[in-house]
């Protein structure tokens, strides 16, 4: 008897670390469906509220469905769940871009994809909730701006390498702030660049991306 005991400890282990893993599993799906709920809540929210007021955190468990307690088990603060909201449509311009750019076959067309994508946030459709989440943005810091640009960016470094550019991680950079901050001065104009400002700043770009200037620092002196 006492072998047999023994003999099935490893086995009723092994059966534990299984039943805990089902029970982890089953609440990280359950706590990533809360937090979808909260996200798409917010951003429903925020849209109606627009640039007039903040919603507030009952606003947003109200349209959920949730409560309080579920709000503050995944986000300390509103500001918490408005950095992730930036994050989240951050993630949708650049599966968005990604899906565009993937059409053209040369780098070029990837570069004018690229720019034709950023500046379309500016629609109509598009500008009022756009505008409303960049506003609700403004509290949190420009650190989650930052952390906005740089994933925006570097769909650029691949095309601006095969391109020549000596410098394509810091030029490709240059060139997202300065499109989404063309594109923030449009929201906040309640404007839409027009065909030939969008001309413009493809070519401006593919400017950017075929330079082949050398980096002074590794220029021989003469």
């Amino acid at each position: 008897m006492i072998l047999v005991v023994e003999n099935t400890i490893p086995a009723a282990r092994d059966v534990a670390v299984r039943v805990a893993e089902r029970t982890l599993a089953q609440r990280g799906a359950d706590y990533a469906d809360e937090v979808r709920r909260l996200l798409d809540a917010a951003l429903q929210v925020v849209r109606q509220h627009g640039t007039t007021s903040r919603p507030r955190v009952a606003d947003i468990v109200a349209a959920a469905g949730l409560s309080n307690d579920t709000f503050y088990r995944h986000f300390p603060s509103k500001d918490a769940l408005v950095a992730a909201l930036l994050e989240d449509g951050t993630d949708r311009l650049v599966s968005y871009l990604t899906h565009q750019m993937s059409k053209e076959p040369t780098r070029e067309g990837q570069v004018r994809r690229w720019v034709e994508g950023v500046l379309s946030q500016a629609n109509e459709d598009l500008a009022a909730t756009t505008l409303a989440v960049l506003w609700n943005g403004g509290s949190v810091g420009a650190n989650c701006r930052h952390n906005a640009s740089a994933p925006v960016a570097a769909l650029l470094h691949e095309p601006f390498e095969a391109l020549g550019n000596p410098a394509p991680a810091l030029d490709a950079g240059l060139v997202a702030h300065a499109m989404l901050g063309k594109l923030s001065e449009h929201l906040w104009l309640s404007t839409a660049p027009g065909r030939a400002e969008i001309e413009h700043l493809v070519e401006f770009c593919l400017a950017v991306a075929t330079r082949s200037s050398v980096h002074p620092a590794n220029r021989r002196p003469r």
